[in-house]
């Protein structure tokens, strides 16, 4: 519990006010430096060791950010989906099991690119101005991204993929930091061919979908690749290390997928959601990516039992996650194939790739998906969700989904690549880390500096911290981590997490050292440090711009699957466990 005392209070406010003042003392200097002026002296060539007596130069960095995609769909974290290539990073590298997202796209996007919860760079909600500080629908102008730190870090800037953070208030890449970019737009929808919702941005001039410049018959999990590769040639070619920002917007609705890659699946999921998830569960156990003190959560009311379905029933449900699969199957190929340039560019070893999921499986469409649109299912301009029923599997073992901040909604796969500056293979990492924390880690390794003030605005300070000591296997010092979206919230100190659902929800508690499937909620029997961790949040929520909250967000609660709707929820929901 924090210290509250008036000395404790003073202490920390002169902490702050010298933090800031030294900020504002080396953006000052930072403003005029050359790159290799901008690296600390101790940092200047080499980095200090992170695993086992190695040391490497400034690291290239690559972070692949996958969308809707849960916690349990690569190999190497218990699926059955072929990720042969996402399995070998994490063979020859590390994986994290308590990794955190911001629990949907728009928030997780922005809380990655600059180092701050969500509210606090405008994108508390989606892209829609809702009237609130925390909810502009953009990122605003006291925050930083990735991109804008490391060019001044002397690296080459680039991003291809979904953006996602307010370009339709003039946010757009180009215009925060990356100095080359394919991007797309449609992007509430996603999209992988072109069709009536995909528009291309390339450097910031809108490039038809047969333009010359691009492939023909393009996949954009294939072309996001093939652009990023392009991009890192001239990172070479300029001698400069390079940052590329890949966002797949595989494997979000509405799911499409080369029919080859779809029939690889199809039949498999017949097998059904009960049987798949206990198979992932026991595969999850034996990997030690979980405790096998943890149970399964057990299958929701909504969600029905597979054997009860009809025949055609499951043929439907086996063909929609088929196309799901093929999605997930199709970006870990093009993955391999950014990871086989490298290494024929002999770049491989000193680049750092971070791959993460912005969000947990998705529910949304309810416990029966979709299968519709105007194509073939997984063809162009068809449209397929994977619905409750899929995504329950696909968040394996845990409970609630992307929307959520239980622990389905907001826990990521975190791999970790890096063989100059890693030298240990295939080992897991438990320390828990957020999203938050890149920014930190990557100005740790690039030796740039995080400013006070960029472009005549105040920046707020980084909430993350540096994952580096975690490389070593050494504790990530941090007070808390933070959460709230739609009205879910939840806080995490230690292995005890306080968790709501909705605006109306109450507070469930829970150990995660001992329950991380959320199925025991302490908070009768632990009321003082339910009280005490609610009164953090509270604190952290206004300093962070959580609150206030958009005019009549109340109004509206969200339903299991993050459909909006206007009755309130159970008042059982939050006690003993809400999904049987």
């Amino acid at each position: 519990m924090e210290n509250h005392s008036p000395h404790s209070q003073r202490r920390k406010f002169l902490r702050l006010t010298i933090g800031v003042i030294g900020a504002f003392l080396a953006v000052c200097s930072w403003s005029y430096a050359t790159p290799a002026e901008q690296v600390p002296p101790v940092l200047q060539g080499k980095f200090p060791d992170t695993s086992a007596g190695t040391s490497a130069p400034r690291p290239n960095i690559i972070l692949i950010l996958a969308d809707d995609m849960g916690f349990s769909d690569l190999g190497c974290y218990g699926s059955e989906i072929s990720t042969p290539n996402l399995d070998e990073l994490a063979a020859n590298g590390l994986r994290f099991t308590q990794f955190y997202n911001a629990a949907r796209c728009c928030p997780s996007r922005a809380a990655v690119l600059t180092g701050l919860y969500p509210h606090q760079t405008g994108m508390g909600g989606m892209t829609g101005d809702q009237g609130a500080p925390g909810y502009r629908g953009r990122l605003n102008d006291n925050c930083v991204t990735l991109a804008e730190v490391l060019h001044n870090a002397g690296y080459f800037t680039a991003m291809t993929g979904k953006w996602h953070v307010g370009n339709q208030f003039g946010v757009v890449p180009w215009n925060r930091g990356f100095e080359r970019s394919l991007a797309g737009w449609g992007e509430t929808r996603g999209f992988y061919y072109a069709d009536e919702v995909s528009t291309l941005f390339l450097d910031g001039q809108k490039i038809a979908n047969d333009d010359p410049a691009l492939p023909k018959n393009w996949y954009t999990t294939d072309l996001w690749t093939a652009y990023g590769v392009k991009f890192i040639d001239e990172a070479l070619t300029a001698k400069k290390p390079f940052f590329l920002y890949l966002a797949y917007n595989a494997p979000h609705f509405p799911l499409q997928a080369p029919a080859e890659d779809i029939a690889k699946y199809r039949g498999q999921y017949r097998t059904g959601w009960d049987k798949l998830r206990t198979q992932r569960y026991e595969k999850q156990i034996g990997l030690g990516i979980i405790d096998k003190a943890w149970p399964l959560a057990p299958r929701p009311d909504e969600v029905k039992a597979w054997d009860s379905l009809t025949p055609a029933e499951q043929d439907r449900f086996d063909q929609i996650m088929a196309i799901y699969a093929a999605c997930v199957d199709h970006m870990d190929r093009a993955v391999g194939r950014l990871v086989a340039d490298l290494r024929e560019r002999g770049a491989l070893d000193n680049t750092l790739i971070l791959f993460l999921s912005d969000n947990g499986g998705n529910a949304e469409s309810g416990p029966n998906g979709v299968m519709g649109g105007k194509g073939k299912p997984g063809a162009v301009n068809s449209m397929v969700f994977c619905g409750e029923s899929w995504a329950m599997l696909e968040n394996t073992p845990f409970r609630r989904y992307k929307h959520f901040d239980h622990e389905g909604g907001i826990s990521t796969p975190l791999i970790v690549h890096w063989p100059d500056g890693i030298a240990v293979k295939g080992e897991l990492r438990t320390q828990p880390g957020h999203i938050v924390d890149i920014m930190a880690t990557c100005v740790d390794l690039a030796g740039g500096t995080y400013p006070a003030e960029f472009n005549g605005k105040l920046i707020l300070p980084m909430e993350g911290s540096s994952l580096v000591p975690a490389f070593a296997n050494k504790p990530i010092e941090r007070d808390a981590i933070y959460w709230e979206h739609e009205g879910n919230a939840a806080v995490r100190t230690g292995d005890w997490k306080l968790v709501r659902y909705s605006y109306a929800g109450s507070w469930e508690l829970y150990n995660l050292a001992a329950d991380r499937t959320e199925l025991h909620n302490l908070v009768e029997q632990e009321p003082e440090r339910a009280k005490a961790l609610a009164a953090k949040w509270e604190a952290w929520a206004v300093r962070s711009q959580v609150k206030p909250y958009p005019k009549n967000a109340e109004k509206f609660l969200y339903d299991q699957c993050g459909q909006r709707i206007k009755t309130k929820p159970n008042p059982t929901d939050a006690k003993q466990g809400d999904e049987k």
